[in-house]
């Protein structure tokens, strides 16, 4: 697809390095194949040295990619010291120990916190919660953010859009949806979108009541004051925010309305069956989801991820640690 041509060109020269905390993961290896031939990305590989270069020997990748052993790492010491105060007290060193030796998501997310490697990609063989976590806890979010969220880049040829929160906020409040769309924003524009984000609603500027049509208007009204020089419009349905002729009828005058690219969902479930519809009815790929507003980028895989998800996702992660 154009758009990961252009993700990959923007890592070129920059020695992005990413960790695949699954890195004995059959599908996890096939992508590191395509990342070192395709790619400038350095895939950092946890596990069995001997393994993993075995099977990528096979595959005649001899280079080009790293192997850690948790089991055997030379800066153990200096992982667990940084942990223990990270943590602030809640973790002591044997238990420090004992995790990163035994999970390999906190030891991952303890090389991108330490700074030698640049993101992680992880969710293979993992829960959401498993991946998300130990950022949370160790990376956190950057200033003046006070969640994540995640996004899907929605593509079918030469059509982009972004999709939020598909993945980690349940049931937003306005001031939650309000981040979610300024950051929505930020993920737009590294995909070469232009940001002009709809707020979604079963109502349409008024045609219909309810607390969740008041909390998008609200969040609407929160982007607005936070963020001027974002182009934002809501409470829309979806056929207001996508459809011109639409638009016209239900949204007169509104800059977003019928020209949306970027879809604040108002919860959840809303946001999943929308990208899974679109996935499915509307021959849309869906990558993702996109971990939005970490201090460093990490990424969760859907454990019916296939290689090329892989791939595509490790290539987001790298343009994601050069744009921030």
């Amino acid at each position: 697809m154009e758009v990961f041509e252009s993700l990959r060109d923007t890592v070129v020269g920059k020695n992005v390095r990413i960790v695949l905390p699954e890195g004995q993961e059959p599908r996890i290896l096939q992508a590191v194949k395509r990342i070192v031939k395709e790619s400038e990305v350095t895939p950092v590989l946890l596990g069995n040295p001997d393994k993993i270069r075995i099977y990528l020997e096979i595959e005649n990748i001899v280079d080009g990619y790293e192997v850690i052993d948790p089991k055997n790492y030379d800066r153990m010491e200096e992982m667990v010291a940084a942990l223990v105060e990270r943590r602030k007290g809640k973790i002591s060193e044997e238990e420090a120990l004992e995790l990163l030796r035994t999970d390999v998501n906190y030891f991952g997310v303890m090389l991108v916190y330490l700074g030698i490697v640049d993101g992680m990609v992880s969710g293979s063989i993992h829960s959401t919660a498993a991946t998300v976590r130990p950022a949370l806890q160790i990376i956190k979010t950057r200033p003046n953010v006070t969640r994540t969220s995640g996004a899907f880049l929605m593509v079918r040829g030469s059509e982009r859009y972004l999709f939020s929160d598909c993945a980690i906020n349940i049931n937003p409040d306005s001031e939650a949806l309000a981040e979610i769309a300024i950051n929505s924003a930020v993920t737009a524009k590294m995909f070469g979108i232009d940001p002009k984000i709809a707020m979604l609603s079963y109502s349409t500027k008024g045609s219909g009541f309810g607390e969740s049509v008041d909390k998008v208007v609200q969040a609407t009204k929160l982007v607005h004051d936070l963020r001027p020089d974002l182009e934002v419009d809501g409470e829309l349905q979806f056929d207001a925010a996508f459809v011109p002729s639409t638009a016209a009828l239900k949204a007169p005058g509104s800059k977003v309305a019928g020209k949306a690219t970027v879809f604040v969902f108002p919860s959840i479930e809303a946001g999943t069956i929308g990208y899974k519809m679109a996935e499915r009815l509307g021959g849309f790929s869906a990558v993702g989801p996109v971990l939005q507003g970490l201090n460093k980028p990490v990424n969760d895989l859907s454990r019916g991820c296939n290689s090329d998800d892989v791939y595509n996702l490790t290539l987001i992660t790298a343009a994601q640690s050069v744009d921030q």
